[in-house]
């Protein structure tokens, strides 16, 4: 899957994404240095994603158990799914879908399944609990639903999985990251280890429908999610894993509908480039949060989800999961603000405020 750059200490994916060992980080992460540098640098060739390989053999289990839950979810009755949707958090315990405003509408081309696999209820004084619900709130699980019964902790453990070698990649980044944060103290691994915003999103993408057709040949490239940027420190992805609808009601597992669907990334230099994450692997991108912790010198990695047009398209799903590993809300980012001001400001502009129909 990887080729040896010009730098001979540093491996690229085929797409020019930089692949790092799960050993390596696990017994040397200090010496990952360069590599990590050319993940998530300034260079114009830099994607702001690195690939973590050779993981541990209970990982591929671990996601195709959760990915194919997440299609037996969003298959469930609407209003089943909605038992366990979470307004008072703005949809970021349980369920949510078309909620959230994407390239200036509501976004019902996916469906999500928030939860924080760390800690089930955060310990934090109430004043926080309620200033905060969109972090702070208590998980909600689809435990008393039969079809996905497992649900829960499938979740935590393919959660609890990519949050450690998350952890062990930020150790890995703090050389690197302490010469351009903003307050050279700060630990990159402290940071996110130590905090209770820990949030993970498990999607299901649906398949075009005659609400959200068919793309033609010429669909946007964020057909199937806009760009946009995350708002963490670091986001853990998971490979995606398409499924076929099948008359017996056991989806089956394919490859994507087509050689153009997946996750697409902007270089650091504005190139476009299509990044596979290998399905035995781990991806790591970088948040907005982090951008702002390091006024701008690490930026955050846009990036988009397209569809992909095929004559079977109609029938595939695409399933996923990303954990945001952030640090908690009191922690100043900038001169003017700490993470929960700015996570407010993002979800205001993402989110409607329903009691008056107007974008908050």
């Amino acid at each position: 899957m990887a080729t040896v750059a010009n730098n001979s200490s540093i491996t690229l994916t085929p797409e020019g994404a930089v692949s790092v060992s799960y050993n390596a980080l696990v017994s040397s992460p200090l010496s990952l240095t360069s590599s990590i540098e050319r993940a998530f640098g300034s260079h114009p060739d830099s994607l702001g994603i690195i690939i973590v390989r050779d993981l541990p053999s209970n990982y591929a289990p671990a996601r195709e158990r959760l990915l194919r839950l997440a299609y037996r979810f969003a298959n469930l009755d609407p209003k089943i799914r909605e038992r366990y949707a979470d307004p008072k958090s703005r949809y970021s315990f349980g369920w949510s879908h078309g909620k959230e405003i994407m390239n200036g509408k509501p976004d019902t081309m996916k469906g999500s399944y928030y939860a924080n696999p760390v800690i089930d209820e955060p310990n934090v004084s109430a004043e926080l609990r309620d200033a905060y619900p969109e972090y702070y709130g208590k998980n909600i699980w689809p435990s008393d639903t039969a079809e996905v019964h497992d649900f829960e902790q499938a979740f935590k453990d393919l959660g609890r999985f990519v949050f450690r070698v998350g952890c062990q990649l930020a150790v890995a980044c703090q050389p690197f990251a302490s010469s351009y944060l903003t307050d050279s103290s700060l630990s990159l691994a402290d940071l996110i280890s130590s905090s209770q915003t820990v949030k993970a999103r498990l999607l299901h993408y649906f398949p075009p429908s005659p609400e959200n057709p068919l793309p033609a040949e010429n669909e946007a490239i964020d057909s199937w999610c806009g760009f946009h940027l995350d708002h963490s420190l670091l986001t853990g992805l998971c490979s995606a894993m398409y499924l076929r609808r099948e008359s017996s009601g056991e989806p089956t597992v394919v490859q994507s509908p087509s050689s153009n669907s997946g996750l697409y990334i902007r270089t650091r230099g504005g190139a476009l480039t299509k990044v596979s994450i290998p399905a035995d692997c781990l991806a790591f991108q970088t948040g907005e949060a982090l951008e702002l912790a390091t006024s701008g010198k690490l930026r955050a990695t846009p990036h988009c989800v397209r569809v992909g047009a095929a004559p079977d398209a109609e029938n595939i799903s695409r399933e996923t999961f990303a954990l945001f590993m952030q640090p908690n809300v009191d922690q100043q980012l900038s001169a003017t603000e700490n993470f929960g001001q700015f996570s407010k400001r993002i979800f205001d502009e993402h989110y409607k405020d329903e009691s008056t129909g107007a974008a908050m």
